[in-house]
């Protein structure tokens, strides 16, 4: 075993000295006024000699000592000494013991708590179990049911009260609104309704050819288009455009307080935000799918020109199978897809969190939230029409 040394690593009076007393212990004494002046090249030193120490056999099985016994004064240099050798040495697996530090700097050392504020260790969080998911997955539903229940509660009370008090809606948000879901609407309207013309009549000809019946394709498309694709595409268009719109901007209000300025007030966000929203959902959505019926229908038209089926055919066969009642089943059944979107994004804007990825979530879950919507009173409507005949 090797004789206890000890080693001043500065020239002058070092406040930090080195001593080891075999090759598994080791013992830093810290003396006089330690700042950061005092410490100098000492820490460097010092750490490199640990480090040297610590390389040389098992590192687990080496204990080093930090001895404050002979410490005149301590700053937050000294202990930023002291937590980089202790971070040092439990890194390498060994042991750290601390003795003699004064009572009056236990303080100081608590406010840092060097190793867990300053090197914390990773939290492993617990997986939850199948129950306790699924338990959270349906609270959460009942919860956004609950919501969306209450929402649709206050959106039916205020918009008869736009009804009666129509002076008081605020028509400039209801333009803007319009214009934004409406008019700025109508190129990808067109250009997707275009496309599904196309590809229903080519596709329905492909089949329809086997039996010599292609010049029953067009009837059969345009009833399919002005009853279901016309309204369904339209709507979906509509609530990955501005539905996530209304959701930005409205959840960009929630985020920033505007909303809750609102209701310090005296104001209704419903009937501030949400009324003229859903009104000109209600005005454009109509308008949009008529303008995707007569798109794609005339798309039809083109395709079914290149089987040989002349545009007067086309345009008889049609008359004989969409009447009226078919174009207004799927106008009323569109109306409602805009009263929908428009308030799913609505809602969703008024729902959204704090945080930098709040109004992205809202967005996201209001372009979701419609469509499933959408889907689910498709639904409802399909079951209706069956049954009446409309």
């Amino acid at each position: 075993m090797d004789n206890p040394k000890s080693t001043p690593l500065a020239s002058v009076a070092p406040v930090a000295t080195w001593a080891s007393s075999d090759a598994s212990n080791a013992k830093v004494v810290l003396s006089g006024k330690v700042d950061v002046y005092s410490l100098g090249l000492i820490w460097a030193q010092i750490r490199s000699t640990q480090n040297d120490w610590l390389a040389k056999g098992a590192s687990n099985t080496k204990t080093l000592t930090f001895d404050a016994s002979k410490v005149d004064s301590l700053d937050g240099s000294g202990i930023a000494f002291l937590i980089d050798l202790q971070e040092a040495q439990q890194k390498a697996g060994g042991t750290f013991a601390l003795e003699g530090l004064a009572a009056r700097y236990q303080p100081l050392l608590k406010e840092f708590d060097p190793i867990n504020n300053l090197f914390p260790t990773p939290v492993i969080q617990p997986q939850r179990s199948f129950i306790v998911s699924t338990g959270m997955a349906t609270q959460n539903f009942l919860d956004d049911a609950k919501g969306l229940i209450t929402f649709t509660g206050h959106l039916a009370a205020d918009l008869v009260w736009s009804v009666m008090h129509p002076r008081e809606v605020r028509w400039g948000d209801f333009v803007n609104a319009a214009v934004q879901a409406g008019i700025a609407a109508l190129p990808i309207v067109g250009l997707v309704a275009f496309l599904i013309g196309v590809i229903l009549s080519f596709q329905a000809a492909i089949g329809m050819q086997q039996f010599g019946a292609t010049s029953f394709v067009g009837p059969l498309a345009a009833l399919g288009i002005v009853r279901e694709m016309g309204p369904l595409i339209t709507a979906i268009l509509l609530a990955g455009r501005s539905s996530a719109a209304f959701a930005a901007e409205i959840g960009t209000m929630t985020v920033n307080s505007e909303v809750d300025a609102l209701v310090t007030g005296g104001l209704s966000p419903i009937r501030f935000l949400v009324v003229p929203r859903v009104l000109a959902g209600i005005l454009v959505m109509p308008i949009l799918t008529l303008y995707a019926d007569i798109v794609s229908i005339f798309a039809s038209m083109l395709t079914m020109l290149a089987y040989g089926i002349p545009f007067i055919n086309f345009y008889n066969g049609m008359i004989a199978a969409v009447d009226v009642e078919d174009i207004g089943s799927g106008l009323v059944k569109a109306t409602l897809f805009g009263v929908v979107v428009s308030a799913v994004g609505c809602l969703r804007g008024m729902q959204t969190g704090t945080g930098a990825a709040a109004v992205g979530i809202s967005a996201t879950r209001a372009v979701v939230s419609s469509i499933v919507m959408i889907v689910l009173v498709d639904g409802i409507f399909a079951v209706i029409s069956y049954k009446t005949g409309f």
